[in-house]
């Protein structure tokens, strides 16, 4: 059943597919008690809920016995250049890529309950996920084989580097995993600890609150005054610790994806583009696509708020 799983996902488009046993993750959830304590999610209140599903899919999904993890390559071909406002890698595509897995997600479900049965997928509970559930994907990722959870808190697969994307599909079925767990192999390095502008990371975990990602895409109130200049010119999540990650430096190849076709005018919009854009042309150009989540008005109203302190 490994080899078939793993070999269907691989036609599907994956890039990348491996199997852990469905179990708790007891020294995650020692761990992200703590660092919810200690309050580094920031605004991120959704990470408080379902503690106990997000570190046991076995709560999460009655039933699951095993975790199936898919990896898709999202290092694109061609880059902003950096005089551009920035928007991360993983939202260039001009569709979100939440829906790309998806679609593959079920379209592997459906060919293992043609395989091996109705009953090997739960019909009462959610079982796939990507991104937006109560499930530590990176983790699975690295219990499943596919790679190491690094010093900059990303999933490095070897063979790709940290620019890809987790898909999670729970199953009622006991699979015998046939892949060994990957040793964490950052060594010494720490280039992306060293680069982060605001200091967000320690080598061990990252704190939210400092993260351009999460200042630019999830938190509610003002960015702090001492955090926004140092945004480094993103204005929708951030790449700096995977850019200079040695593995995506050395084995980032660009993907083979369709899918993954990245909306054109990312590569021309200014600034001022950016200030002047109606919401109805923001919705043309990436109504689809991930950077939707950055919002046209938090980005101007960020730039606005940046004109007046300097007016003053």
């Amino acid at each position: 059943m490994h080899d078939f799983i793993r070999n269907t996902a691989l036609s599907l488009g994956f890039d990348s597919c491996g199997i852990a046993k469905a179990e708790a993750l007891t020294e995650d959830a020692e761990f992200m008690r703590s660092w919810l304590d200690t309050g580094q999610h920031g605004d991120m209140e959704y990470l408080n809920r379902n503690f106990e599903k997000r570190i046991d899919p076995t709560v999460l999904v009655p039933g699951c016995k095993s975790v199936v993890v898919v990896l898709m390559n999202y290092y694109p071909l061609q880059k902003q250049s950096n005089d551009l406002p920035q928007i991360s890698k993983y939202a260039y595509s001009k569709i979100d890529y939440h829906t790309v897995l998806k679609t593959k997600l079920g379209q592997l479900e459906t060919i293992l309950t043609q395989e091996y049965g109705d009953e090997i997928i739960s019909k009462e509970y959610q079982h796939s996920f990507v991104d937006t559930a109560p499930i530590l994907e990176k983790r699975w990722a690295e219990k499943a084989g596919l790679g190491w959870i690094g010093k900059h808190t990303q999933l490095i697969t070897p063979k790709l580097g940290s620019y890809v994307f987790i898909g999670i599909l729970l199953l009622n079925e006991e699979v015998k995993p046939a892949e060994t767990r990957v040793p964490f192999r950052c060594g010494t390095c720490t280039r992306c600890i060293d680069a982060c502008p605001t200091q967000a990371l320690n080598g061990r975990s990252l704190d939210a609150t400092k993260c351009i990602s999460y200042l630019t895409l999830e938190i509610k109130s003002d960015i702090p005054d001492d955090l926004k200049q140092k945004l480094s010119g993103w204005i929708a999540g951030c790449d700096i610790c995977n850019d200079v990650c040695p593995w995506n430096i050395r084995f980032g190849t660009p993907n083979q994806h369709e899918e993954f076709a990245p909306a054109e005018a990312i590569f021309s919009l200014t600034k001022d583009d950016w200030q002047n854009m109606k919401k109805e042309e923001f919705d043309v150009i990436f109504g689809k696509s991930a950077v939707k989540r950055a919002k046209l008005e938090r980005i101007q109203s960020r730039w606005n708020a940046d004109n007046a302190d300097n007016a003053d």
